[in-house]
Parts: structure tokens; C-alpha cells; sequence
């Protein structure tokens, strides 16, 4: 099972990510950020089929206000971090929760003229060291799951143990997601104790 995970996680391909050299510094037209996006993680795809960024999903981020405003059709760098935010953001949280942690972070950009990118940049580095992290974590589950597996004997050992490793797997990400929407849950409530 170790050979298999480490070429599960080869095909990951965790080191892929949209860094900032990477978004022009000029505005772009929404054809123009589904390109980039498409053209960025299209080897991330499960199927064919599976869209990475459509105008849709723009629009519903837009309408949902989960960025600040666009101006003449066009999206600004900042406007492209954000989309790069949500795009990561969305797989684990509700569209819903993205806004509310999303909020301040917009209204830093239109009233303070916050340098979000700094602040993607630090999130940059975070996603290396998460990277090496989940290697390490999943690896030694393959291991545990390995361990525990030996225990049958099962001609559908190989399945059992595929499947053990799959059920690990949703768990730990469960316990981050439930983690994450803690915090979801704590920057909301730090908002409504903020004097008005």
C-alpha cells in the first residue's frame, strides 16, 4: 500500500498552486480568469466533465459579495487572489461560511487599502508546509491502516484495506473541516460582539 500512496499523492499534485507572478498585474475580462484558472489546475480535474471555474460560479461569488464590486467588467489582481481564495476555500466550506470569513477581509481592501498580496503570499507558504504535512499524515495512515489490516484473513484484504484507508481519510478531513467551521463560527460571533 505505501508504493500505491505515494503515487496517490504524486498525482495530487499538491505543489501546483497559482502564485502570484503568475496573475498579470492588469485587469482582466472573466473569460480571461477562467482561462488562468483552467489553464493552472486542469491536471487537478477528476473527469473531463469537471469545470474548474465557470462564469456561473464568478457571478454567484459576485452576487453572493464574496468580493468587493468589479468595475467595467473587468477583475483586478486583488479580485483574482480573492477568486484564488474561494476557489481552495470551496471545497471544504459552504459558499455561505466563504462570505462571512470573507467579509472583513473585503472591507480591508476597499477602505484600508490592504496589501492582499502579502497576506496570499503568507498563505503561499502555509500551503508548501501543508503540503509536506498531509504527505507525512497520510503516509502514516497507509501504515496504520496497513498494521490493522494484516488482522484478516480475507481474500478481499486489498479492498478492505483500500477501504479502511478511504474511511481514515474522510475522517481526518472531516475533523478539519468541523475545525475550520469552529473558527467560521467564532470570527461571526467576534463580528456581532463588536460594538456598533
Amino acid at each position: 500500500m505505501e508504493n500505491k500512496i505515494s503515487e496517490i499523492i504524486a498525482l495530487l499534485d499538491l505543489d501546483n498552486k497559482l502564485t502570484l507572478e503568475e496573475i498579470p498585474d492588469i485587469d482582466l475580462y472573466m473569460d480571461q480568469v477562467i482561462q488562468l484558472f483552467e489553464n493552472k489546475y486542469a491536471e487537478t480535474k477528476r473527469n473531463d466533465e469537471e469545470k474548474i471555474l465557470t462564469k456561473t460560479m464568478i457571478n454567484n461569488y459576485a452576487k453572493g459579495r464574496l468580493f468587493f464590486p468589479i468595475k467595467n467588467k473587468k477583475y483586478t489582481k486583488q479580485h483574482v487572489l480573492l477568486i484564488s481564495l474561494i476557489y481552495q476555500l470551496k471545497g471544504a466550506l459552504s459558499i455561505n461560511d466563504i462570505k462571512k470569513i470573507l467579509d472583513q477581509l473585503n472591507e480591508k481592501i476597499v477602505n484600508d487599502q490592504f496589501q492582499l498580496d502579502n497576506f496570499y503570499e503568507s498563505y503561499m507558504q502555509l500551503l508548501d508546509v501543508n503540503a509536506k504535512n498531509f504527505k507525512i499524515d497520510v503516509e502514516d495512515c497507509a501504515k496504520d491502516v496497513t498494521n490493522e489490516i494484516a488482522q484478516y484473513a480475507d481474500e478481499d484484504a486489498t479492498y478492505l484495506e483500500k477501504l479502511l484507508l478511504i474511511t481514515s481519510l474522510v475522517n481526518m478531513s472531516n475533523f478539519y473541516r468541523r475545525a475550520a467551521e469552529l473558527l467560521v463560527d467564532k470570527i461571526e460571533n467576534s463580528k456581532s460582539d463588536k460594538p456598533d
